[in-house]
């Protein structure tokens, strides 16, 4: 999956002479965590978030209304966050997942031609493993370990062809207590995968969920 078919398109901006309380404003507004800071050719040159303003904003205790306004009459070039890291949104989305890792960030916008196009955040990131996931539809979820080395998984997805069930997603990740195998997630649109479970049972896959009744954790 492609940025381009994730992010949000309409993105609100400010500039650097753009003043603190002007943020403040936008954020409560519309709801949002972060505003990226941009230059007369909608280039992006920094990014504002909640916690940049709010530790900007005098403290509630203070009672000097002059230097209140003060503070929050400084523009956002004061308190912005430059350089800042970019996407294109031609880059797939489990490349932005790592970058959010990495750099503990929450927010990207998206850049073509040096401009601004959109931005993602992290709940667009969340929204998204959901969907590449399948657990936004009803669907039931088995998990089989199979060895680790080529060909395993159009052999194990021959078995869901015998039985022509609706498959939502399918992932595959480590068996961490040996790295010789592999486990294989597939999530059928279904609520009775016992059919199915039986057939990989039956060509000698093991079924680590759903447990058989009784088996232990």
């Amino acid at each position: 999956m492609l940025v381009e078919e994730v992010m949000k398109r309409e993105v609100i901006t400010l500039t650097p002479s753009d003043s603190i309380a002007k943020a403040i404003n936008l954020l409560n507004q519309h709801h949002i965590r972060h505003i990226p800071i941009v230059d007369q050719h909608y280039s992006v040159v920094g990014i504002v978030s909640d916690r940049d303003v709010r530790d900007a904003s005098p403290s509630i205790l203070d009672n000097n209304t002059e230097e209140e306004a003060e503070q929050l009459s400084n523009p956002l070039e004061s308190i912005m966050t430059t350089p800042v890291t970019t996407v294109h949104p031609l880059d797939f989305v489990e490349e932005i997942a790592s970058i959010f890792y990495e750099q503990e960030i929450a927010c990207v916008p998206v850049v073509m031609n040096e401009k601004l196009v959109g931005i993602v955040t992290e709940k667009d990131m969340l929204y998204t493993l959901i969907q590449l996931t399948g657990t936004h539809v009803q669907s039931s979820q088995i998990e089989i370990k199979v060895p680790n080395k080529p060909g395993m998984l159009p052999q194990v997805m021959q078995i869901f062809g015998k039985r022509k069930v609706n498959i939502s997603s399918v992932l595959i990740y480590p068996y961490q207590a040996d790295p010789h195998y592999k486990i294989i997630v597939v999530r059928i649109q279904t609520m009775n995968p016992l059919p199915t479970i039986e057939d990989l049972k039956a060509a000698d896959y093991e079924v680590l969920w759903p447990k058989s009744p009784g088996a232990s954790s």
